[in-house]
C-alpha cells in the first residue's frame, strides 16, 4: 500500500499556548496529575486539560531512543507544564495512531541544542507521519495495543520478581536487622579464602589476553561473557586475580559503591578489575546465601557506616572483611541456594519472554510505519 505522508501540524492541533508551569516549590499537592516531558512528575491541586490528548516532549526528552518514548496519551483531568507539546488531534486522526507513531519517532534532525536538546513547535509541525484512511489507522492502533499490553505485562511481571528472593530470604531467616531466629554473627573475614582487589589494566579489543570484568560490564544483575573485553596482564597479576564461579564482586566506589554480583558461568581465564573487591566464600558459608544476604537491608546498613574517604567515597577490603553477617545451620543456606536456581531458571525464561514481546511490538512498528 502506497500510504501518504502529512506533516503534523497538518493532523493535529497544538495546544501548547494553554500549558502552565508551576515549579515544585509553588505546586499544592492535590488529585490532579502534573505531566512534563518524560510522564507524570507530580501531583497539583488543579487541572489545565479534561480531554484525551497526546504529549510529546519538547526538550529533556529522550529523542532518539528505541526503549523510553518521547510521547504518551493522558486521560482525565490534568495539569501539563511547558516541557511537552500538547496535541489534539484533528477528526480525521485516530489518537492512539498518533500516539504510536510518535512513541519512538527518530526526531533527531528536528532537534535543536547541545546539553539540553529541544524540539520546537516549528520543527515539530514539520515531521512526517504516515497516513492512512482512519480505519486503517484503527485497525493498526488496535494492533500494536495489543502487542504493547503484552509487552508492559511482560515487564510488570519482571518487576515483581525481583522483590520475590529478597521476600523468600527474609521468610526463611528473618530480618538480618533484628535477627528475630537467633542466629550466630560473624564478621566476613573468616568466612572467606581472600578478600582482594583486581588488576590495573586497560581493555584490549583484540582477542588476547584473560576476559576483563569491569562494574560496567554488569548490567541487571548479570554478566553477558561474550561481550566483556579482553586485557594483557603479567603472569603474576593473572594468577593472583583469576575469578572462579562462587567468588562475589563488589563495587569499591562511586554511584554503585557496595553492589554486588555473584560470579557464574565463568569463563576460565577471567580477571577482575582493580576498583572491584573480590571475596571468595570458604566451605563455612553458602556463596549463594551470602549473595543473599548482601541484597539485604542490613548489609546496606553497614555499607553506609563503613564508607570511608572524602574526596571518593568508597568501602575498602579491610572494612568489607569487618562486615557482620548471620549464621544460619549451612543446611538451611543450601535450601535457599536451590530455591535461588530454581527461581533464576524460571527468571530466564521470563527473560526470554519479554525480549520476545518487545521484539513483536518493535516488529509492528517498523512494519506499520516503514
Amino acid at each position: 500500500m502506497n500510504i501518504e505522508r502529512i506533516e503534523l501540524g497538518e493532523i493535529c492541533e497544538f495546544l501548547d499556548s494553554k500549558r502552565v508551569p508551576v515549579t515544585e516549590s509553588d505546586r499544592k499537592p492535590g488529585p490532579y496529575p502534573y505531566y512534563g516531558a518524560n510522564g507524570q512528575q507530580g501531583w497539583i491541586d488543579g487541572f489545565i486539560f479534561d480531554e484525551p490528548l497526546i504529549l510529546l516532549a519538547e526538550d529533556g526528552g529522550a529523542f532518539g531512543s528505541k526503549t523510553r518514548p518521547i510521547a504518551y496519551k493522558v486521560t482525565g483531568k490534568y495539569w501539563v507544564n511547558n516541557h511537552a507539546h500538547v496535541l489534539r488531534p484533528y477528526s480525521n486522526c485516530d489518537l492512539n495512531y498518533l500516539c504510536h507513531i510518535l512513541s519512538f519517532y527518530d526526531v533527531t534532525k528536528y532537534v535543536n541544542g547541545t546539553t539540553r536538546q529541544k524540539l520546537t513547535k516549528s520543527e515539530a509541525e514539520q515531521i512526517p507521519i504516515p497516513f492512512p484512511p482512519l480505519p486503517e489507522q484503527r485497525r493498526i492502533a488496535a494492533l500494536l495495543d495489543k502487542a504493547d499490553h503484552l509487552r508492559r505485562t511482560r515487564r510488570y511481571a519482571a518487576q515483581l520478581s525481583d522483590t520475590f528472593l529478597q521476600a523468600v530470604f527474609v521468610r526463611m531467616f528473618g530480618d538480618p536487622v533484628r535477627n528475630p531466629m537467633g542466629w550466630d554473627v560473624e564478621i566476613l573475614e573468616p568466612l572467606t579464602d581472600r578478600i582482594d582487589y583486581g588488576v590495573t589494566a586497560s581493555s584490549n579489543p583484540m582477542p588476547i589476553g584473560p576476559k576483563f570484568l569491569r562494574i560496567t560490564d554488569i548490567q541487571n544483575g548479570m554478566v553477558n561473557w561474550a561481550e566483556v573485553p579482553y586485557c594483557q596482564t603479567s603472569e603474576e597479576e593473572r594468577r593472583n586475580s583469576l575469578l572462579q564461579d562462587g567468588d562475589i564482586v563488589f563495587a569499591r566506589t562511586g554511584a554503585t559503591t557496595g553492589k554486588s554480583f555473584l560470579i557464574r558461568n565463568c569463563p576460565p581465564n577471567a580477571v577482575f578489575a582493580s576498583y572491584l573487591i573480590r571475596v571468595r566464600p570458604n566451605e563455612k558459608i553458602d556463596p549463594i546465601y551470602l549473595s543473599g544476604y548482601f541484597q539485604s537491608k542490613a548489609y546496606w546498613l553497614q555499607i553506609s557506616e563503613n564508607v570511608v574517604g572524602s574526596t571518593q567515597p568508597g568501602v575498602n577490603a579491610t572494612k568489607l572483611g569487618e562486615l557482620r553477617i548471620i549464621i544460619p545451620p549451612l543446611a538451611l543456606q543450601q535450601k535457599f541456594a536451590r530455591i535461588v536456581q530454581q527461581f533464576e531458571r524460571l527468571r530466564a525464561q521470563q527473560r526470554e519472554a519479554e525480549r520476545q514481546a518487545e521484539h513483536l511490538f518493535q516488529t509492528l512498528l517498523h512494519r506499520a510505519f516503514a
